[in-house]
């Protein structure tokens, strides 16, 4: 077991007949990771422009997800209210734009995935941390924060309407 043979990768060898140890991939091969058939999903985009539409339904257990995963990777910076005055951002941090600001309240939401994916302006990239579903969990609770500050007490309804006064 001392001394196995093997082969060090890009040296020369004797085995095969073209003389080199490392082989190509079977074709077809897909490295792991990058098997990307459902491009909604995985890029934000419907063509080349920004999904109007999530990639699968929002319920409640996405919601809570995406408030998980907002709380955890976009708050520090966004805050949790989405205003752009959290944590990182009251110790000199440079400030994010506010979530509510109307040219991102009326921004399609492959725009946040694209976003989080890739990183904007000062933000950094996150995909490497937050797996596509995650990216799009935040989304809708992005779009939740967003209508929960915008919204009238006759968009609660209205059996519920006299509990919020």
């Amino acid at each position: 077991m001392h001394d196995q043979p093997k082969y060090v990768p890009l040296r020369a060898s004797t085995f095969f007949a073209d003389g080199l140890s490392a082989r190509a991939p079977v074709p077809g091969t897909v490295a792991r990771g990058t098997l990307n058939e459902d491009t909604l999903l995985n890029t934000g985009k419907i063509g080349t422009q920004d999904a109007t539409v999530f990639p699968f339904a929002v319920d409640e257990k996405v919601m809570k997800r995406g408030q998980e995963r907002y709380d955890i990777f976009c708050s520090p910076c966004h805050a949790r209210t989405g205003n752009g005055d959290g944590m990182v951002v009251q110790r000199g941090y440079r400030q994010p734009p506010s979530l509510h600001l109307d040219r991102l309240r009326t921004a399609p939401v492959g725009h946040y995935f694209d976003v989080i994916t890739n990183g904007f302006g000062a933000m950094p990239d996150y995909a490497a941390q937050i797996r596509p579903e995650d990216r799009w969990a935040i989304a809708a609770y992005v779009r939740a924060l967003q209508l929960s500050a915008h919204a009238a007490l006759s968009d609660v309804p209205a059996d519920q309407q006299g509990t919020l006064k």
